[in-house]
């Protein structure tokens, strides 16, 4: 957790949440479209790395009692990833993906979370915000 996981998170909330985004600044869409090609890749890195954040946040359950507010953001923060890393890379992991039912299931997870993903995408961002802020003010 830190600076560059921060920044990071924030950023995939800007492409989560860019329709809303768009509907308030109407000027940030030159800068959301020069994310966009990429949004594919950014999105698949996210999942995988955000299923990692998940295990090791399990595997670490202890951290809670030692450092909870670390533990919370280390959690929310690889349940975000991995919840817009999915949304946003499903293209991108579908061509690696070759069993019928995984695409199956992929895509029944995808409908479930495709209404949520403008708040997911505000929430990544103020966590994002947050882990740089929290990065500056105690290192752990």
């Amino acid at each position: 957790m830190g600076l560059v996981s921060g920044i990071w998170l924030a950023l995939l909330g800007v492409l989560g949440a860019s329709n809303l985004i768009i509907a308030k600044k109407p000027d940030a869409k030159e800068l959301i479209a020069k994310m966009a090609p990429y949004q594919g890749w950014i999105g698949a890195v996210s999942a995988l790395w955000g299923v990692w954040g998940i295990i090791s946040a399990v595997l670490n359950l202890g951290w809670m009692t030692k450092a909870p507010i670390y533990w919370g953001t280390f959690a929310a923060s690889a349940v975000l990833q991995f919840a817009l890393g999915l949304l946003l890379g499903v293209g991108v992991l579908k061509t690696f993906i070759k069993q019928p039912q995984a695409v199956q299931k992929m895509d029944e997870t995808i409908a479930k979370l495709a209404p949520k993903q403008g708040v997911m995408g505000l929430v990544a961002i103020g966590v994002g915000i947050w882990m740089v802020i929290s990065g500056f003010i105690w290192s752990v």
